[in-house]
């Protein structure tokens, strides 16, 4: 008998109505849509606007798109893991409220941070649990409310992040599709260059770091981009020769939406040619650990059985990885 393997057999997601766009920003601090679009490659970014609604809210929305879309019942689901770097509180964690609000009773779940690469993270781990055999149905989610630690007067990085959530379906299979390989790595000395300053056990808040905006993104853009173009392509690289893959071979390369250029020069290191490569940047802007679901949601139906996927990912810590992932399911079927 084959081995069992994770496969993803559904996606959901949710995001916000409410936009903000380059002509919004340019309103609010010196930026224009041409230095965005060059730079980053943001066009607009869907914002949650509603008061006393967090990640939570938008990852139960994605959740529940997902049991709807695969006919999944709230008690089929064994286990929940949340990738998110904007948890509604520090405790309890963002999955448990999820659960809740999806009416999720009988599964345990928990948050997983690994800034951008989390929803790569999540499902390495989730395949885990899959493989075992002991659970038949896991709920992926990444879910993030960006917005809340985004200082809206840094031009730097306001144009960078949106909010959004998006979910998968594992199950087991042993026909051969699903998660067949991956490679995730960190070095923790990255994390002086991308960071939260302060609300952390490190530095509580205090009305001294509210102040001085210690509770938003810190980011050096050029020592992080600079990171993430060569970690993202180099190991999109490594997996593909591990597992014996050309350019050919590669149905799509699934990218973290976080620069236009960054995509680029992954894709281009690969040798795939544009239209392999999923880019919806423009739309929803940085997500965080909801970009690649996204990717597949929005791509859902041009996936087919059998495909070879390749998804990669660079974020905060730093961390960074590829998954190679053959997809399970013709969507409509």
């Amino acid at each position: 008998m084959e081995q069992l393997k994770a496969v993803i057999t559904g996606v959901g997601a949710y995001y916000p109505e409410d936009l903000l766009t380059n002509e919004d920003l340019s309103r609010m601090v010196d930026t224009t849509d041409d230095w965005i679009m060059t730079r980053i490659g943001i066009k607009e970014r869907h914002i949650l606007r509603e008061k006393g609604k967090g990640s939570a809210f938008l990852g139960a929305g994605a959740v529940n798109d997902l049991l709807r879309k695969t006919g999944t019942k709230p008690d089929e689901v064994d286990l929940l893991i949340c990738c998110t770097v904007t948890p509604d509180m520090h405790f309890p964690a963002n999955g448990n409220l999820i659960s809740d609000l999806a009416g999720i009773k009988h599964a345990f779940s928990f948050d997983l941070n690994a800034g951008c690469s989390g929803f790569l993270y999540g499902l390495i781990t989730a395949a885990q649990f899959v493989e075992g055999g002991r659970y038949k149905k896991v709920v992926l989610v990444g879910a993030e409310k960006m917005s809340a630690i985004t200082d809206y007067t840094d031009r730097a990085t306001c144009p960078i992040f949106g909010d959004a959530a998006a979910a998968v379906l594992l199950e087991p299979s042993a026909e051969g599709y699903g998660v067949l390989d991956h490679i995730a790595r960190s070095d923790g000395s990255g994390w002086v260059h991308l960071h939260m300053k302060a609300g952390g056990s490190l530095k509580p808040p205090t009305i001294e770091t509210v102040t001085a905006k210690e509770h938003f993104i810190y980011q050096e853009g050029q020592v992080v981009f600079k990171h993430a173009v060569s970690k993202m392509a180099d190991i999109s690289v490594e997996i593909m020769n591990r597992n014996h893959l050309t350019a050919d071979d590669v149905a799509w390369l699934v990218p973290h939406q976080a620069n236009m250029r960054i995509i680029t020069a992954t894709g281009e290191r690969m040798g795939l040619p544009a239209s392999k490569v999923m880019v919806n940047i423009q739309r929803y802007g940085n997500t965080t650990s909801a970009t690649i679901p996204l990717c597949l949601y929005e791509w859902e139906r041009q996936l087919k059985k059998g495909d070879n996927l390749i998804l990669a990912a660079f974020g905060a810590g730093f961390t960074w990885g590829a998954i190679y992932l053959k997809w399970g399911y013709n969507a409509g079927e």
